[in-house]
């Protein structure tokens, strides 16, 4: 505990927290200060300039970042009649239709990151709302995980597709990879995200949309990343 203590000490002289760093430099610095004994994730966070209390002014979408999170994500699929084969060849982790969401009422572990359903088992699933909900597993059509194009929806979760939705206080908080990525797959990454946070703010959002981002390992500190930078990346991008 105590050498951790003095990596993260040392780590934190590397930075002036109060400072912005271009985006390639942010993720250079996240890398080179994580210290764990394991594979850090690394996560972004955007506050943005919206009133979340509107249902007129949040941000939800979701993402496939070009160079996948690093994370094995496990998807359950709720579906039926030929659904089901398609699903399971897609790669779906867990699959089955009503029995399934009865299950889940009824006790089984939510042993899956991602839940998607075909429209026609949302009656089901939408019964599971009390269960799924508070742990953001619920599919939606916005999200893209109420489809009838169920195989598709899986393959791109498995392969780095993301979910993104505000926090009651306006934040967006997305893991981007690992710090065992290179600093060039990480930065595509939040080039990616950030492309599509822009292209999602809500006509009622007034004055600056993206007012703060801010990169870390999982056991890192937070840095600053210069906004204007970063939109410069996304237009280039485009």
């Amino acid at each position: 505990m105590a050498k951790k203590g003095k990596n993260t000490a040392a780590a934190k002289r590397q930075y002036d927290k109060s400072s912005s760093y271009g985006p390639g430099d942010a993720v250079e610095i996240v890398r080179s200060m994580a210290f764990a004994k394991f594979d850090e994730s690394v996560d972004v966070v955007f506050s943005l300039g919206i009133d979340a209390r509107k249902a007129d002014q949040l941000v939800r979408g979701t993402v496939s970042l070009p160079n996948g999170t690093g994370k094995e994500v496990r998807v359950a699929a709720f579906v039926g009649g030929e659904l089901l084969a398609e699903a399971e060849e897609a790669g779906a982790d867990i699959v089955g239709g009503k029995e399934l969401a009865e299950e889940i009422s009824g006790g089984r572990a939510l042993d899956f990151d991602i839940a998607i359903a075909a429209p026609d088992m949302m009656p089901h699933v939408g019964k599971l709302g009390s269960i799924l909900g508070p742990r953001g597993l619920m599919p939606n059509p916005k999200s893209g995980t109420v489809t009838k194009d169920v195989g598709k929806a899986v393959k791109e979760f498995k392969a780095g597709k993301v979910e993104y939705r505000n926090d009651r206080y306006g934040n967006v908080h997305v893991p981007i990879g690992k710090v065992s990525f290179e600093s060039e797959q990480l930065l595509g990454n939040l080039t990616a995200l950030a492309d599509e946070i822009i292209r999602a703010r809500p006509a009622a959002a007034k004055g600056r949309f993206v007012r703060k981002v801010t990169v870390s390992s999982t056991m890192g500190p937070g840095v600053n990343v210069d906004t204007g930078e970063l939109e410069d990346a996304v237009k280039a991008l485009r």
